[in-house]
């Protein structure tokens, strides 16, 4: 999955935080985001690293081409995002092929997802994007999700990416 990036959300604090905070679309010279560079995550490791019997996975196609892919996670243990939570549900992975995007696959891919988490008596759907990935930003908020956490520091550890700051959206199924 890689993102051409020619903007990214600055996190503006106002009063240091204490008085919110403001996210400003800023263009930044452009570069390619290669999200899965280095990936020692990959989908045929999950199951491997995870039981991934609670997981449902959506792929698109063009013809016998996949062209698309989502990923759901639910009650596993070890798994950090899903907070221990039995009602919650993870996005753990969305990507279009780059000539494939703008044609309704993500929003069919996503729809798949929230109808699959609701199936499986689900309340809530977690994402996870970064501030530099401004279509993922556009895309989750047009999906009614709500910006519930900011980390400007998730990255910190990781030279590569400490520039990068971490959204976690919430959508109520």
């Amino acid at each position: 999955m890689r993102v051409r990036v020619t903007s990214e959300y600055k996190i503006e604090k106002i009063d240091r935080g204490l008085g919110g905070f403001r996210l400003v679309e800023t263009p930044v010279e452009p570069y390619i985001k290669d999200f899965c560079a280095g990936d020692d995550e990959s989908v045929s490791r999950w199951a491997a690293r995870f039981d991934i019997t609670n997981w449902g996975f959506f792929m698109a196609f063009d013809g016998e081409r996949p062209v698309g892919a989502a990923t759901i996670a639910a009650r596993t243990a070890g798994v950090h995002m899903l907070a221990e939570r039995d009602d919650l549900a993870v996005l753990w992975d969305i990507r279009i092929e780059d000539e494939y995007k703008h044609r309704g696959i993500g929003q069919a891919l996503f729809d798949m997802a929230a109808d699959w988490s609701r199936a499986q008596g689900l309340r809530q759907m977690k994402i996870e994007c970064q501030n530099n990935n401004v279509p993922a930003v556009r895309f989750y908020h047009k999906q009614g999700a709500v910006l519930g956490m900011v980390d400007e520091y998730a990255y910190y550890l990781e030279p590569e990416y400490r520039h990068e700051a971490q959204l976690i959206w919430y959508l109520d199924l």
